[in-house]
């Protein structure tokens, strides 16, 4: 693969950005982390092409990725399941793809969940902006949403060869009816009745259509603050995402990779950063369930 290898976006979908692992360290300055939503599945197809974990790639939502190789790539397809082409010709997910110089590779609409992952073998090799690649949307921080005509540098593959994994296919994440996702409890659990408990009644939470990026936002049974928090306010405070938030109408929102680095409502749990990348590949209308740790 030579410095000169790229990837031109023939047509970018409902959304592709390019993510990596994200910026830690500037919320003092207004800025987060951003990053992959989904950052396991990101991590796994950069693993397959031989990439450090933390190498840049694609993030397409819902599909409709087409991307064009300007020279011979090696790629790696995972997250949300679903159908794939090089050439019309049907691929595998979390596989190792080899494609030719001016092959086309789409990406169709997942069977279930939101985003898929493109890794190339070097790494999408944007300019960095604070040390990240990621395209942060609420910070207006790193590379602006893909458009057709873009041209994506490849970077020089990792040395040395050994890099190389051993197998050419990872096992794929189960994807069931049902989501559940685990939570520990936040600085705030005392202000609600039956603390983070309280999200995990056995009807849980759909999803609702003003979901992204920024925050997972639920609808469903209110959670109650107890008597003497009624109508407390708090002031200004740091957030971490995976913050599950509980607005004054009770309805708890979950921050995204591109949350706010502020809030002043109370955080009644946490999600883990694998438990978050999970939630962040539900789809709007989907009921998602909870359980508390």
């Amino acid at each position: 693969m030579t410095a000169s290898t790229a990837l031109e976006v023939v047509d970018p979908g409902v959304l592709a950005l390019v993510q990596d692992l994200g910026r830690p360290g500037w919320a003092h300055v207004g800025v987060g982390r951003s990053g992959a939503a989904d950052p396991a599945a990101l991590r796994r197809a950069n693993r397959l092409v031989g990439n450090p974990e933390g190498a840049a790639g694609i993030e397409a939502l819902l599909g409709g990725l087409t991307v064009r190789a300007l020279g011979p790539v090696t790629l790696a397809l995972c997250g949300a399941p679903g159908e794939a082409t090089v050439d019309g010709r049907p691929v595998g997910r979390d596989t190792v793809l080899e494609v030719p110089d001016g092959a086309v590779v789409h990406v169709a609409l997942p069977g279930a969940g939101l985003r898929t992952y493109l890794a190339v073998r070097g790494g999408v090799d944007v300019p960095a902006v604070l040390g990240s690649r990621s395209s942060d949307a609420l910070a207006g921080v790193g590379p602006v949403p893909l458009s057709a005509g873009d041209v994506l540098p490849v970077g020089a593959p990792p040395a040395p060869t050994s890099s190389w994994p051993v197998v050419d296919a990872a096992p794929q994440r189960p994807w069931g009816v049902e989501v559940v996702v685990p939570l520990e409890p936040g600085p705030h659990a005392r202000w609600f009745v039956d603390g983070p408990k309280a999200l995990t009644h056995a009807d849980g939470y759909h999803v609702t259509p003003a979901t992204d990026r920024v925050a997972v936002r639920l609808a469903g049974l209110p959670l109650r603050r107890v008597p003497d928090h009624q109508g407390r306010e708090l002031a200004p405070a740091g957030l971490v995402a995976g913050a599950v938030q509980v607005p004054a109408d009770g309805m708890p929102i979950v921050f995204g990779p591109d949350h706010p680095v502020t809030g002043g409502y109370p955080v009644v749990a946490v999600a883990g950063p694998v438990a978050l990348g999970r939630l962040m590949q539900v789809r709007p209308g989907e009921v998602v369930r909870f359980v508390v740790r």
